[in-house]
């Protein structure tokens, strides 16, 4: 009995029955105004559907009382955009209204039905009720008392779970709202990704850069080098502290636009900062950098970032080549340092996580290519990105 009997300890089967009972109530008023046209509710409650505005506050009411606490109800809360929304709206409306006028006469007829077959069986009279009309008291009348009230919550129960069903095919989102939404979601994943490797690019450029020059000027023990790469670790700190506030600002303010974000335009502050720590830079920019579109620019910088952070973390200070160029609508940019000496073989790179990975994405996202790994005994980074 205990599956059988929880519904009524839900609070879910106590709302659904209010909504089934509010449509009701325009038609007992009017009952008491003009008690022989009842149908006149109806043709002005349907065509109300066709009212755009109508689907939102229908979808809310669904929502809070045919579904409550469901994180996913499958309830639309827009209004009708289109004219299929609406005649579905209009037709949720007159499902509505019957539900609400069978709702209506099984718990007003099915709780009298009960009492007055306990009167009967008491030896008082039907009081009216309709199918105990001729009834003439006797004690076995007690014996039907249950059986009005197992409808009566069984007529409840089934009644809620029909408009429920029905507020979902009638109500429910229509597949541009479907769609609308799985783009926004798509955006906001695109969106949580791009934001982890900004974090990743920036915060461990300038962790590298620190940890580079601390382990540096503990080796060398001159205190004019030890003064160098502590201004070397505060510049590229300051650096990373303003990355991660402008990624914080986009965290905080979605809308707010991308263009403070650094270009190749900010390339020199990166150069410099992988000679202050160490690394012997062979820089060469070639091209119009400031004709490549912003989007573009942004991820090619974020895409130096990471390949001088991967020498200074796995190969030292080395000799590197550093091409940046713009010819034939293309952006290039590669990146080559001599392999370290403890490299397993010409099948593995020395660079291991999710950094390579995250060029190769970068580039695929803008319609271009990277190439990364052992190249002529030298380790190279060569990306080739569209500008036109």
């Amino acid at each position: 009995m205990g599956p059988l009997l929880r519904p009524l300890l839900r609070g879910t089967t106590y709302t659904r029955l209010l909504h089934l009972w509010v449509p009701a109530l325009p038609f007992s008023v009017w009952m008491f105004i003009h008690p022989a046209t009842p149908w006149v509710p109806a043709l002005v409650l349907v065509p109300l559907g066709l009212i755009p505005a109508v689907r939102t506050g229908e979808g809310v009411q669904a929502r809070l009382l045919l579904m409550p606490g469901e994180r996913e109800p499958g309830i639309s809360e827009e209004p009708s955009a289109t004219w299929r929304d609406r005649s579905r709206t209009a037709l949720w409306l007159a499902v509505r209204v019957v539900l609400a006028g069978v709702t209506t006469v099984i718990t007003v007829w099915l709780p009298l039905l009960a009492y007055s077959a306990a009167d009967v069986a008491a030896g008082g009279s039907p009081g009216g009720v309709p199918v105990l009309e001729e009834a003439r008291p006797h004690w076995a009348y007690a014996l039907l008392v249950p059986v009005p009230l197992i409808l009566l919550y069984a007529s409840v129960v089934g009644l809620g779970e029909l408009a429920t069903v029905a507020a979902r095919r009638l109500l429910g989102p229509s597949p541009a709202e479907r769609l609308a939404a799985l783009e926004a979601r798509t955006e906001q994943l695109l969106e949580r990704t791009r934001i982890a490797r900004e974090l990743h690019d920036s915060i461990g450029h300038a962790l590298t850069v620190a940890v580079v020059q601390a382990g540096a000027a503990r080796a060398a023990g001159d205190p004019e080098f030890t003064d160098r790469a502590l201004d070397a670790i505060e510049e590229t700190g300051r650096a990373a502290l303003e990355d991660l506030e402008r990624v914080l600002g986009i965290l905080r303010e979605p809308e707010k636009p991308v263009s403070g974000r650094p270009t190749l335009a900010d390339a020199e502050r990166l150069l410099e900062s992988a000679r202050a720590s160490g690394a012997k830079l062979d820089a060469e920019v070639t091209g119009p950098l400031d004709t490549v579109p912003g989007p573009v620019s942004r991820e090619g910088y974020r895409i130096l970032q990471e390949s001088l952070t991967n020498v200074l973390r796995h190969a030292g200070a080395v000799p590197a080549r550093v091409r940046v160029g713009v010819a034939d609508g293309t952006l290039t940019l590669e990146i080559r340092n001599p392999l370290p000496a403890a490299t397993p073989g010409p099948g593995q790179g020395p660079v291991r996580g999710s950094g390579l990975r995250g060029i190769r994405e970068r580039a695929a996202l803008l319609g271009g290519r990277a190439r990364t790994g052992p190249e002529g005994g030298d380790w190279q980074v060569r990306v080739e990105l569209p500008v036109s």
